[in-house]
């Protein structure tokens, strides 16, 4: 088989552990050492060793008695998270387009990345406001309104995390002061909404907000961007608290009956993060 161009940079063992992975999932029920092998084509000793990595790391699960594998305890809570990402994703998509023309703007859809925000989902109508943010892009945590909405309603740890890394700056304006970031996210807790003017885009300025999941951690964030200069201090704060209850909503909705409680406590107890 001729090698494609970017052969050399495919790992070939971690190549093939995720297909034994993806084979394991895709089955839908326990299997067997043998039937990996035969059905992967792989010696029963290769396929015996990614299997029993792929448990040690909890992506499968063993059971000794039967001596079959099936889908694990983390693979169990990606397919989860995945599953809440399109359900939050889904219930927002009226919303975005709600407020696309009620504020003639860019609206964003976003989900934490390693220190990023990716966006899901950007929404600008021809005509509207629009920012250079494109769906797939990811931008630091702290230069965004949507960033600053998920480190805000994170636990205290991961947020302290974060700002212990070098804090890059995407424009003149960005702000990388860790002891002011911490105080600005205190008050993102406080009143539901975080601000971000001309931090990671000159001239434009955004109102993000978090859309939580059942334990309150902050699943996605939404976002309006709109010109620094139609965006008053006074209609700022109309936006926010236009979006944070919208969000609240949202939370709602995905949480289940015994959920309710958990992210309640989170909105009540984010004030003191």
């Amino acid at each position: 088989m001729p090698r494609r161009p970017d052969d050399s940079y495919v790992v070939q063992p971690v190549e093939k552990a995720l297909l034994v992975l993806a084979y394991v999932a895709e089955c839908g029920h326990v299997v067997s050492l043998k039937a990996v092998s035969s059905s992967l084509g792989i010696p029963k000793t290769t396929a015996f060793r990614y299997l029993q990595t792929l448990t040690r790391a909890g992506f499968l699960a063993h059971d000794g008695v039967t001596d079959r594998y099936s889908g694990g305890p983390r693979l169990g809570a990606i397919a989860r998270i995945n599953a809440r990402i399109n359900d939050a994703r889904e219930l927002a998509r009226p919303l975005m387009r709600d407020l696309t023309a009620e504020y003639d703007g860019t609206v964003n859809l976003a989900v934490k990345g390693d220190g990023t925000v990716v966006y899901l989902e950007v929404l600008a109508p021809p005509g509207c406001f629009r920012t250079k943010a494109r769906s797939g892009d990811a931008h630091p945590l702290h230069s965004t309104a949507l960033g600053k909405a998920i480190l805000a309603f994170m636990p205290a740890a991961e947020s302290l995390s974060y700002l212990s890394r070098p804090l890059t700056e995407r424009t003149g304006r960005t702000l990388i002061d860790r002891a002011e970031l911490a105080r600005q996210l205190r008050l993102v807790a406080r009143r539901g909404y975080a601000l971000e003017a001309g931090e990671n885009e000159d001239g434009a300025m955004c109102v993000g907000v978090p859309i939580l999941d059942e334990g309150g951690y902050p699943l996605v964030a939404l976002s309006v961007t709109l010109p620094l200069q139609r965006l008053s201090p006074s209609h700022a704060m109309k936006a926010g608290n236009r979006l944070a209850d919208a969000a609240r909503q949202i939370s709602a909705r995905l949480a289940p009956a015994g959920g309710l409680a958990a992210m309640a406590a989170a909105l009540a107890g984010s004030a003191g993060h």
